[in-house]
């Protein structure tokens, strides 16, 4: 799987309260596993949306994985990513990842985060809803997950399906934000982005990257078109979005931020920040202060 943000070394999990499928080497290569849910948090056609919420530590890593029924990750603290075969996300705070059933995906934590995860049985899912996507947490939705985000026994049944409607219609119509950084197939290719990855303020040029992967800059730039549908400045620009957050969530200012990922000026990576969110850097994670005691709830496992 793609990743955005290397995990610090010696801190892969294994606490079986994550994942059943955790072993003791989550770095080694594995077949996909069914998601181990505890029965508590299992979604059904009597309770269709579940909450699950914990607090997780830097340097977590789950790995591939899959599950029958829908995810939606929010983080009210923290950044998380979620990476599939051929793309991965950073999910901001505030912001959450929309999972469909059935896809293979992983989780990496890099930042001491709280996790809320709502399991969405396959019957409820809203039409259109069918690819991963990255999407504001508007002040209702945060406010209905933080509803159902209480002690087990004082939310019955038929109040967390209301507020299960309520949080799959704000889902199905919230904006989705262009923070997906796809992925090759080709290897020549997949060789080029993994090092941009690694050293996104490199400001080499298509010709040299194109010989540092081995094929002829026409090439490579017919491989960005054909493999990820953008050219290679747009896609070097979703590198720089992805790996922006987490040095923002840092409070890192915009100055150092913009010269960690290779542009001259804060104007400059401003600039182009806002060609694609519409908002300033300020803006996009000036985030609403969450003041539904995000760790507090009861829904927990730990």
């Amino acid at each position: 799987m793609p990743n955005l943000m290397p995990a610090p070394s010696g801190l892969l999990d294994t606490e079986p309260s994550l994942d059943a499928g955790v072993g003791a080497d989550a770095a080694a290569p594995i077949a996909p596993d069914p998601y181990f849910l505890p029965t508590a948090f299992m979604p059904t056609r009597e309770r269709p949306v579940r909450l699950r919420a914990r607090p997780l530590r830097d340097g977590i890593r789950v790995p591939d994985h899959l599950h029958a029924w829908a995810q939606v990750a929010y983080t009210p603290r923290g950044v998380i990513q979620i990476a599939v075969a051929d793309a991965a996300w950073i999910v901001p705070p505030s912001r959450a990842i929309w999972i469909p059933p059935n896809v293979v995906h992983s989780l990496q934590v890099n930042e001491p985060s709280y996790l809320r995860t709502l399991y969405v049985h396959p019957e409820v899912i809203p039409a259109g809803l069918d690819h991963c996507r990255v999407v504001e947490v508007s002040p209702l939705l945060r406010e209905l997950i933080a509803a159902i985000d209480v002690p087990e026994d004082t939310l019955d049944a038929p109040r967390e399906q209301l507020l299960g409607g309520l949080i799959l219609d704000e889902l199905r119509r919230a904006s989705p934000l262009p923070l997906e950084v796809p992925l090759p197939r080709d290897k020549r290719l997949l060789t080029l982005c993994n090092a941009m990855l690694a050293d996104p303020a490199r400001a080499w040029t298509l010709d040299q990257w194109a010989r540092y992967a081995g094929a002829s800059p026409r090439t490579i730039g017919r491989l960005f078109r054909q493999e990820l549908n953008m050219s290679f400045v747009q896609w070097r620009q979703q590198v720089v979005l992805a790996q922006a957050i987490p040095l923002a969530s840092k409070g890192y200012p915009l100055a150092r931020i913009a010269r960690e990922l290779g542009y001259r000026s804060q104007s400059a990576f401003s600039a182009m920040f806002k060609r694609t969110f519409g908002r300033t850097p300020s803006e996009f994670f000036a985030t609403v202060p969450d003041t539904t005691s995000a760790g507090k709830g009861g829904r927990t496992d730990d």
